[in-house]
């Protein structure tokens, strides 16, 4: 599978993490980076996925202006947002092969399945 593409969106959300250290953080908000990576091989028209209708299905995700404790459960981690969108990415598009959660323009992480 010699082709990759990327899809970049970005969102606002707000979590708290439930255990930091011992105890609760308190609530407060990012301006989230996300990039959904897909891999494979070109379609008969020459492209392995539609940026357009990659990149509208992943709008239709996003947890916009949504409190992510609320939405993924449990400890609202950034690593764990990163599996939660690739899950959603990879019903309806197979060729997700990796899927990046910026929280920062520093701090990111992850999600694959090799």
């Amino acid at each position: 599978m010699p082709y990759r593409v990327k899809v970049v969106r970005e969102f606002s959300a707000a979590h708290f993490l439930k255990r930091y250290k011992g105890k609760a953080e308190p609530l407060h908000g990012h301006n989230y980076r996300v990039e959904v990576i897909l891999e494979g091989d070109l379609n008969e028209e020459g492209y392995l996925a539609d940026f357009l209708e990659v990149n509208a299905y992943l709008k239709s995700i996003l947890p916009e202006h949504r409190n992510l404790n609320e939405v993924i459960g449990g400890n609202s981690t950034t690593e764990r947002l990163a599996k939660w969108i690739y899950d959603r990415m990879k019903e309806r598009f197979p060729q997700v092969k990796e899927v990046w959660v910026w929280e920062t323009g520093r701090f990111a992480a992850s999600y694959y399945e090799e």
